[in-house]
């Protein structure tokens, strides 16, 4: 592997950069609390490590020179995108802070609420293709080809995956403490109506 100080500053800016994960991890957190906040997380991790396989297998090269496949890829993405943000914008399951102290919460409920987090942030990284061009544009640049280069591709993508964890996780911290600030119920109304317009710009830009 070369130049790994230079990888982990650019995989770091990356995942900083706005984009559906963050919008995605706000939303859970915002909507459901903390512990939603990381099952999207976990979710966004798994879909990372699924396209990590990929790689090493071979496959992300061979998705990126089929048009059809790509595009398959991408218009399945921008679908789901854009049913994320409709659901968003017109749901109605808006809770406030208050509500969410252990005396009021319904725990199967919750459950399912975790379980939409974590599938959410894993498809909607499966389905994107910016995550394919970054295994088959921004790693090889990394890749020393005189030695292994399936171990590093693993390396390199578990790098990746626990840089943009780690970075989610502390922004899930920021944002359950502003939250705290937060507790009227319209500031979260509005916050989904935000999330859904965007969830849905981005899907539109996907395809175009």
């Amino acid at each position: 592997m070369e130049n790994l100080f230079a990888y982990i500053l650019m995989a770091l800016m990356m995942s900083m950069l706005p984009g559906t994960d963050t919008i995605l991890v706000m939303k859970h957190t915002f909507g459901h609390g903390m512990k939603a906040g990381f099952y999207t997380i976990l979710g966004i991790a798994a879909g990372l490590i699924f396209w990590t396989l990929i790689a090493v297998l071979g496959l992300s090269v061979v998705i990126a020179q089929s048009v059809f496949l790509f595009h398959m890829i991408k218009y399945l993405g921008a679908a789901y995108l854009f049913y994320l943000g409709v659901k968003a914008f017109f749901t109605k399951d808006i809770f406030s802070v208050d509500m969410m102290s252990e005396d009021t919460i319904n725990h199967k409920g919750m459950k399912s609420h975790y379980k939409d987090a974590f599938l959410q942030g894993a498809i909607s990284n499966i389905l994107n293709p910016k995550t394919v061009l970054v295994y088959i544009t921004f790693i090889p640049q990394f890749i020393d080809l005189s030695g292994n280069t399936n171990q590093q591709l693993i390396i390199l993508g578990c790098m990746l995956t626990l840089i943009a964890a780690g970075w989610f996780f502390i922004l899930v911290y920021f944002l359950d403490a502003v939250k705290k600030w937060l507790k009227k119920p319209v500031f979260l109304k509005v916050f989904k109506k935000c999330v859904g317009v965007l969830l849905m710009g981005f899907g539109v830009k996907m395809v175009l």
